[in-house]
């Protein structure tokens, strides 16, 4: 696959974001490492991104395998081992820098909340602790702000039940929360 990462279709506005492609080929060392750290939570981000700077001299990097091979060649055998693909959080970063994921959820958390009528629920699942830590913060602060009430203490995660018949819904939390006040 090319290193695209656009959640828009490709026939839309090829302006709008940049992509994972222009990130790996253009971006400095620290910016990836940043990128790499903030968004991926990726333990050898300075690896990663080292190995990326010194292979993108020899030749741009263009497609998903090149860039699997690069990280594959970056980090520690043991870790190409583990449960999760070594790769799996470098691409995430990638997805989410590209896409302004984050920005995007508290842009839709805070108009959520503008058009949210009193006692109407808002409920949120996020895939990741960045996510997560993001509504669960959004929540707290609209709380001590007495604009919502917080119906879930903690985060609601799938039962083992849930995760066997799906297993993409093992790092799904669910948050749940009441606007009060009076609605117009």
């Amino acid at each position: 696959e090319p290193l695209d990462m656009r959640f828009n279709s490709y026939q839309e506005l090829q302006t709008e974001n940049i992509t994972a492609e222009e990130i790996v080929n253009h971006y400095s060392y620290d910016e990836l490492v940043k990128i790499l750290k903030e968004y991926g939570e990726e333990r050898f981000a300075k690896l990663i991104a080292a190995g990326i700077t010194k292979a993108r001299k020899e030749k741009l990097i263009k497609s998903t395998f090149e860039l699997i091979e690069i990280i594959k060649n970056s980090v520690p055998f043991w870790y190409r081992r583990g449960r999760l693909h070594y790769a799996t959080k470098t691409f995430q970063a990638l997805r989410i820098a590209v896409n302004k994921e984050l920005e995007n959820i508290q842009a839709g958390l805070n108009q959520a909340l503008q058009v949210l009528v009193s006692g109407g629920k808002l409920a949120i699942i996020s895939f990741h602790s960045l996510e997560d830590r993001i509504v669960k913060n959004f929540f707290r602060e609209q709380a001590r702000a007495g604009e919502l009430v917080i119906v879930t203490k903690k985060p609601i995660s799938a039962s083992f039940a849930e995760v066997a018949a799906n297993p993409r819904a093992r790092s799904a939390k669910l948050r749940v929360a009441e606007k009060l006040g009076v609605s117009f």
